[in-house]
């Protein structure tokens, strides 16, 4: 519990817990919706692709506004407008949609807010806590991530079933954004100078070439995003629940939060106990479990099998999580870490909401079951082209690199 010990990251842990927990209610509801309306698993594949796509023009640009800019005023419009979005939602409720495209036209609004939020709040983290700290950091902000989609979705769920529909619930979640607008103001961030970069095609681009010639962390970002685009079985979750599980909202919200579960007991596994050793190969065993465990949710008929297969591939999905998150955040100076992050966050928004799109389609084309199957086939497929593509992942062992000099870094990004 070291990191605790330190009341900002405590106040950004609480911030960020509520904020992801609102969103994950907010998921649920939509899900829910959307297959209400229409009945097409297609759409629940839109319902990712309308979250993802303004992630793809605007990560630069959100990477660079996190290197020039107050991080923490950036999370504070980006939880007004979170806010902004849920109230929409509830309007669009009220009013009776009878198509989904308004709702799509919302989802896109929270894409945008969410391409400014992701790389400001990863790159804020580690001016939180002191540097002999900051792998257990990494090690509990993923545990309160895991918990807030663990209580998230089953609240979620459950608060559908209390309302009787989806506009409850969206309130809930403007509740929670609230919370955690509060605990964001009350925190206050280490200040680093920077010197101010101008806004050109070179500095823009400086996290791409800074991933790009550091081939260790290239090969685990890249590994977490076509294994969960592939694997990923999230967004058929409604279809299973509905027609293959025969549960209602509330069977939902446990199947969404079941991954969650498993991640978050691995996390706390993980600050108590780190990796020390042969992280490359762990972490290439653990996603291979995650492909293994999403074939044997896809076949499953029963309840608890289904969700004892999704709480293994939520811990499997942790080790890859820590072992990236740990790596990129350690190994990239300040002054490139937004634009660093930002390449991450659209490696793993790639992996999220497109493979939520990916799910849909194929679903369309294969069926439900099938293409569970496929994706989970699939991501073993891509372990063993990894482990032969990405020797220095295969073979790293610990959890530590040398970081270069801020100056380096910028001086390397600009003659890319």
């Amino acid at each position: 519990m070291s990191a605790f010990r330190h009341l900002d990251f405590t106040l950004y842990q609480l911030e960020r817990f509520f904020v992801v927990a609102g969103l994950e209610i907010l998921s649920v509801a939509v899900g829910w919706q959307v297959y209400e309306i229409t009945r097409r698993p297609l759409d629940l594949g839109y319902v990712g692709l309308a979250q993802f796509l303004p992630n793809v023009f605007l990560f630069l640009l959100a990477g660079h506004a996190a290197d020039r800019f107050s991080r923490k005023g950036i999370l504070l419009l980006c939880n007004l407008a979170f806010a902004l979005c849920c109230a929409l939602l509830i309007v669009i409720t009220v009013r009776g949609p009878h198509n989904v495209k308004p709702i799509y036209a919302v989802l896109v609004l929270l894409g945008i807010v969410r391409s400014f939020n992701s790389p400001a709040g990863r790159a804020l983290l580690p001016l939180l806590v002191p540097a002999e700290v900051f792998p257990n950091a990494v090690a509990w902000n993923a545990t309160m991530f895991q918990s807030a989609t663990i209580l998230g979705p089953a609240l979620g769920g459950l608060l559908y079933a209390v309302f009787g529909g989806p506009a409850g619930v969206y309130g809930v979640s403007v509740i929670a954004c609230f919370i955690a607008t509060v605990a964001l103001v009350r925190m206050r961030v280490r200040t680093i100078v920077r010197a101010k970069e101008e806004f050109t095609v070179r500095t823009v681009l400086a996290g791409l070439h800074y991933i790009w010639t550091h081939k260790l962390i290239l090969g685990a970002i890249s590994l977490d995003l076509f294994a969960v685009l592939l694997g990923g079985a999230v967004a058929l979750l409604p279809v299973y629940a509905r027609e293959i599980l025969r549960t209602g909202p509330w069977g939902l919200g446990l199947l969404r939060a079941a991954p969650g579960v498993g991640a978050a007991v691995m996390a706390i596994l993980l600050a108590y106990r780190p990796l020390r050793q042969r992280v490359g190969k762990i972490m290439l065993f653990c996603v291979a479990g995650f492909g293994l465990f999403t074939i044997i949710f896809g076949i499953s008929h029963s309840l608890i099998l289904s969700l004892i297969s999704l709480v293994l591939v939520g811990a499997s999905d942790m080790v890859s999580v820590v072992v990236r998150g740990t790596l990129v955040q350690i190994a990239t100076p300040d002054a490139v870490r937004g634009r660093v992050n930002a390449v991450d966050m659209i490696f793993i928004g790639a992996s999220n909401e497109l493979g939520e799109f990916e799910s849909g389609v194929t679903a369309h084309l294969f069926g439900t079951i099938p293409a569970v199957i496929l994706g989970g086939a699939g991501t073993l497929i891509v372990v063993g082209l990894w482990a032969w593509l990405f020797p220095d992942l295969r073979n790293a062992n610990q959890l530590t690199l040398v970081q270069e000099q801020p100056s380096d870094a910028i001086s390397d990004a600009q003659r890319a």
